[in-house]
């Protein structure tokens, strides 16, 4: 089944490219021109993904982001004519998944989607493996992309997910930047280190929220390790 994604975009050019670029990956689209509309056509189509222009007028995507996480985890790709550190650090912080500075190329976009597609659905043979991951009070089981701390539910992005499941898989190990981002992005993508520093923030938030103050420890110059999480 192809994925459906809608593309929310005040200017039609661009909802036009992303939407032909993404048909022509095989993925079906839905164009919207704002912030309400997306909002209304998520509640109707459940999209698998959405990408979400930061800059629309009236709505602006991160209200739409934020106004999505209470109801939905639905995997976000947020879209922005600036390139501003501060506006991709609370993309993120809201609970997107990754950002795309305007101007972009197709080929990545499209790149970025199949790689958060990839980790916000298990793969067949993944779904099929029921084992589960547990480090102290802290348990991920793949196959049911579900998590949680002393019983207590984490409501993951798919990204964040998979940077937590890479650290489990090594719990005894100091993971750099670079080791933690293949844990979740695919391919020759570059990530920014303060983007790395985002989802890690928002992970241990997440854990802090449910009583876990130690789930991912800083290990200065070097990279980050799993904490007791206990």
């Amino acid at each position: 089944m192809p994925h459906h994604i809608l593309v929310a975009d005040d200017d039609p050019h661009i909802r036009e490219v992303i939407c032909f670029a993404l048909e022509k990956a095989g993925m079906k689209t839905l164009g919207v021109a704002d912030g309400a509309a997306a909002l209304q056509e998520i509640g109707r189509r459940a999209p698998d993904l959405v990408v979400l222009d930061i800059g629309m007028p009236e709505m602006d995507g991160l209200e739409v982001c934020r106004r999505l996480r209470h109801t939905s985890d639905v995997p976000v790709l947020f879209l922005s004519a600036r390139d501003e550190e501060i506006d991709r650090i609370l993309g993120l912080e809201m609970g997107g998944d990754d950002y795309v500075t305007k101007p972009f190329s197709p080929r990545e976009l499209v790149a970025r989607v199949n790689v958060i597609l990839r980790r916000a659905r298990p793969a067949a043979a993944e779904a099929a493996d029921d084992r589960q991951f547990s480090h102290g009070k802290l348990t991920l089981a793949p196959a049911s992309h579900a998590a949680s701390f002393d019983g207590k539910p984490l409501a993951l992005t798919g990204i964040e997910f998979s940077i937590l499941k890479g650290f489990l898989a090594r719990p005894a190990h100091v993971l750099d930047r670079d080791a933690v981002m293949a844990n979740a992005y695919a391919g020759k993508i570059h990530v920014a280190d303060r983007t790395v520093d985002s989802h890690i923030r928002n992970i241990r938030a997440k854990l802090a929220a449910v009583g876990c103050l130690d789930a991912i420890e800083t290990v200065h110059g070097v990279g980050f390790r799993l904490g007791r999480c206990g």
